[in-house]
């Protein structure tokens, strides 16, 4: 009761010079601090047992860098769902380390965090993966996690000849053909005709004539998933000028 209600007991305080090495890591050993502590006893009092057998603390003297948080775990979207975005706050944080770890790390990656079935944002507090004789300010990070729902649309993009030699002109017909994918709703309205490339290329007709050329879909906005062309021949004519 006496050391419940009576304050006896104070945290106790070792002077750093005692322990500190010059490798950057202080050791303080079990004897050592339970006799400490044993000075805060009352004399009918004993120590059973500390644990662990020895303390240790790093120290660098203020060295620093600021790294990138990465997420680390596993997040599986919902069905008709993908990952949109995935925010930290703050995005990254002040490492305190020695030099040879500071020099050894990239980023920080959070603990392990997994999320299965997203269908909706989620916000959590994530601690950062605990490294020994690193610290971390902040040691904690908020992480927005968003989906988005995916939808298939489709557009009308121009045929591209390419490798065309000068004085002619590939003239496809239709001129134009129709692309399939699925985008998030959120970024549909960014996806113009324009950021698709279907090319027609010039080389391959004269290598292997045929009656029809063959096209391909040669490049898509970012975002855009399993896109794919309703046709992947064409009726072509080529043209001296």
């Amino acid at each position: 009761m006496a050391y419940l209600y009576g304050n006896k007991i104070r945290p106790v305080q070792v002077k750093f010079k005692n322990y500190a090495k010059k490798t950057g890591v202080g050791t303080i050993t079990s004897a050592e601090l339970q006799k400490l502590i044993t000075r805060q006893l009352f004399n009918s009092s004993n120590i059973i047992s500390l644990k662990p057998d020895k303390y240790e603390f790093f120290y660098n003297f203020g060295l620093k860098k600021r790294m990138p948080v990465r997420l680390a775990g596993k997040i599986v979207p919902g069905q008709s769902y993908y990952l949109s975005k995935v925010f930290f706050n703050p995005d990254s944080v002040e490492v305190y380390a020695s030099r040879e770890i500071l020099d050894s790390i990239k980023y920080v990656n959070t603990e392990p965090l997994n999320v299965l079935n997203l269908t909706d944002t989620v916000v959590k507090d994530v601690a950062l993966f605990k490294i020994k004789g690193v610290k971390y300010v902040p040691e904690k990070v908020k992480i927005s996690i968003c989906p988005d729902i995916l939808t298939e649309e489709t557009c009308d993009v121009s045929i591209e000849a390419v490798n065309m030699p000068e004085g002619k002109i590939l003239r496809t017909f239709p001129s134009r053909v129709t692309v399939t994918f699925t985008v998030g709703a959120s970024m549909f309205r960014s996806i113009t005709p324009d950021r698709f490339k279907v090319v027609a290329d010039y080389d391959e007709l004269m290598a292997n004539p045929s009656d029809k050329c063959n096209i391909y879909l040669r490049s898509v906005p970012h975002g855009v998933r399993n896109a794919r062309l309703s046709v992947n021949q064409v009726d072509y004519l080529i043209e001296e000028q």
